[in-house]
């Protein structure tokens, strides 16, 4: 479906190389025709970038102007081709992009509030998948704030998850649809004891490999959504309680030994000697590839992930979960280590280990409200340098300036 939200297309330039074989005067024997020459297409995309500039004081500063900032793609200086402010929710285009034709890609509302000021976009994607179901009151609770704190009149948002809460809302303004959506939340996740006697592969549980799929594969098909959306700040606030794909090692293996009859005590715990331990090494590596992708994925979209772990400050375990303290604090800072890589790689925070919600959100709102978006053509013609770093300045000495570190250019698509 097409929505009516003004973007910045692709400019493609094709470079069409052909050859001939000059004509021959005499007569040769018929020779099959040289093969044609390969087409190199080489895309020029507008390149998109959120940048918060504050004061000493911590304030907004909402008077820079183009020739204030500089951009640097791994380490070259670009020319800045765009500059949009937007400043207490509203948007000023001080240096507007050319026009796009419009595109098809997320659904969007057919009639927009008269309050049009916002230019804000949110989409809450709720890894039901990965919270546990006594963690369902304090994730209602969270939502209900966000909407008192964080979610205003005006502003358009979206609301996902990945499991039994089964809610996939498009882009609205309705706040009563995320009033809806609050009281169908409910959590879904494997319980300590659930990971360690489930059934195990050389990968770790089989059943929590493909829960994480599931919700990857949910936040990474959104971005490729989100990238349609050009020039506003997208914030996804990513309710989850992290991500571990190695739990409780030394319980899954002991409890595995004893089921098969062997004794605990001649249980080879050396990754070096154990084939079964040595797979759960590579069960970690497959976390991090993961969580590159999701990231890539988002900072092509310019989306900034805004993680939120409703466990608040976690203490230790439950008295009836039976798993040793040192695994279930290794547990823990794995997966919040996991949101804390979600958030810092795109440009946002992590609110993990702490139960001030409120200050948070506020923080999220102010970020949200107060930003500039800078636009490049990015000078480096090589496409096979997929993955680039990217670093915001400002020649004020006073003003400090933020903005998400690198992006990743979309794979070509496949010859036909």
């Amino acid at each position: 479906m097409r929505y009516p939200v003004k973007c910045l297309a692709a400019v493609t330039l094709a470079l069409a190389v052909t050859t001939g074989a000059s004509a021959r005067q005499q007569e040769v024997p018929a020779q099959a025709p040289p093969p044609q020459q390969p087409t190199f297409r080489v895309s020029v995309d507008l390149v998109t970038t959120d940048v918060i500039a504050r004061d000493r004081n911590g304030q907004f500063v909402s008077d820079l102007k183009t020739e204030e900032f500089e951009v640097y793609e791994d380490g070259v200086k670009q020319e800045i081709v765009s500059l949009v402010l937007t400043h207490g929710g509203r948007v000023f285009n001080v240096q507007a992009p050319p026009p796009a034709p419009v595109q098809e890609g997320i659904i969007l509302p057919a009639a927009r509030p008269t309050n049009d000021a916002a230019g804000r976009v949110f989409l809450i994607f709720i890894d039901d998948l990965h919270l546990d179901f006594r963690l369902t009151p304090r994730t209602r609770d969270l939502m209900q704030r966000m909407l008192k704190n964080l979610v205003h009149e005006g502003d358009m948002f979206g609301i996902v998850s990945t499991g039994t809460s089964s809610i996939s809302e498009q882009l609205t303004y309705d706040r009563q649809v995320l009033e809806s959506a609050i009281k169908r939340v409910t959590g879904s996740g494997l319980r300590p004891e659930d990971l360690i006697k489930t059934a195990q592969t050389s990968q770790g549980p089989a059943e929590l490999r493909y829960r994480a799929h599931v919700a990857f594969s949910t936040a990474y098909q959104l971005m490729r959504n989100l990238e349609q959306l050009r020039n506003r700040r997208k914030a996804v606030i990513y309710i989850s309680s992290g991500y571990d794909f190695n739990p409780f090692m030394t319980s899954r293996l002991k409890y595995q030994a004893e089921m098969f009859g062997s004794s605990v005590d001649d249980l080879e715990l050396d990754p070096f000697t154990n084939p079964r331990m040595q797979g759960q090494q590579f069960a970690e590596a497959d976390l991090v590839r993961e969580l590159a992708e999701l990231t890539r994925a988002a900072n092509r979209a310019n989306a900034t992930f805004y993680t939120i772990d409703p466990r608040g400050l976690v203490a230790g375990p439950d008295l009836d979960q039976q798993v040793e303290t040192q695994e279930w604090q290794e547990h823990v800072r794995e997966t919040q280590d996991s949101l804390r890589v979600l958030a810092e790689q795109t440009g946002g925070i992590a609110v993990v280990n702490q139960n001030d919600f409120d200050r948070a959100l506020k923080r999220i709102d102010a970020e949200t409200s107060d930003y500039y978006v800078l636009g490049y053509y990015s000078n480096n013609p090589d496409p096979l340098k997929r993955t680039r770093r990217i670093e915001v300045k400002t020649a004020r000495g006073d003003v400090q300036v933020w903005s998400r570190t690198s992006y990743t250019l979309a794979r070509p698509p496949a010859p036909q």
